[in-house]
C-alpha cells in the first residue's frame, strides 16, 4: 500500500462526511422551522390540492361549451405516440359542399400504457389535445384505464369560411416616352 493511495483513502473519507454534514445541516434547518416546508399533505389535502401548470397528467381532447373540438383525425399524434397509447378511429362523411371529410368516431387513449412523454400533445398540428391535472389513477380493473377521448355527440369546430377577395385587376402597362439621347 503506497501513500499516495492511504491518502486518497482519507480523503474520500473526509469528503463522505462533508457532504453528509451538509444534508444534515438542511434537514435540521427545516427541522427547527416547520413553517418553510413547502411538502403537500396529500391526501389530507386532496380538495385543495392544486398541480402546477406544467404538470402532465393524462391526454386529454379539449372541448368547449358547445361540445365541438379542434381533432380532424389526421393522426400524427397516433402516429407520434412511442408505445401506441393513442387509436384513432375515423368515418368519413360528406359535408354540406358535397365533398367527403375526415370525421373521428372514436378517440382511444390508453392510459395503462402512456408514459406521458407528451410526444402526441407538441405534435398536434391542430392544438386539439392537452394534459389535464388529473393524476390519481389507482383502479382494480386495468379497463377502466382506456379511455375514449372524443366525448359523445362532440363534432369537429368548424373555423368560419373566409370569403376569398376579388382578384385585383390585371395592371394596365404604363408606357413612358424615353426621351432619346441623340435628339
Amino acid at each position: 500500500m503506497t501513500m499516495n493511495s492511504v491518502a486518497q483513502y482519507f480523503s474520500d473519507i473526509f469528503k463522505a462526511i462533508r457532504s453528509l454534514w451538509k444534508g444534515l445541516m438542511v434537514t435540521g434547518y427545516y427541522f427547527v422551522h416547520p413553517k418553510q416546508i413547502v411538502t403537500q399533505q396529500y391526501p389530507e389535502n386532496r380538495k385543495t390540492l392544486e398541480m402546477f401548470d406544467r404538470f402532465k397528467g393524462e391526454v386529454i381532447l379539449v372541448h368547449d361549451t358547445d361540445n365541438t373540438h379542434k381533432c380532424n383525425g389526421c393522426g400524427i399524434c397516433q402516429l407520434n405516440c412511442p408505445n401506441g397509447s393513442i387509436e384513432i378511429i375515423t368515418d368519413s362523411a360528406v359535408n354540406e359542399d358535397g365533398k367527403s371529410e375526415r370525421i373521428i368516431d372514436k378517440h382511444i387513449y390508453h392510459l395503462s400504457m402512456c408514459t406521458f412523454c407528451g410526444l402526441c400533445v407538441k405534435s398536434c398540428p391542430s392544438n386539439a389535445l392537452a394534459f389535464s391535472q388529473e393524476f390519481e389513477h389507482a383502479v382494480f380493473d386495468r379497463q377502466k384505464l382506456t379511455k375514449v377521448l372524443n366525448q359523445p355527440g362532440s363534432k369537429i369546430k368548424k373555423e368560419p369560411k373566409v370569403p376569398k377577395p376579388a382578384p385585383a385587376p390585371a395592371p394596365t402597362p404604363v408606357t413612358e416616352e424615353v426621351p432619346n439621347p441623340a435628339n
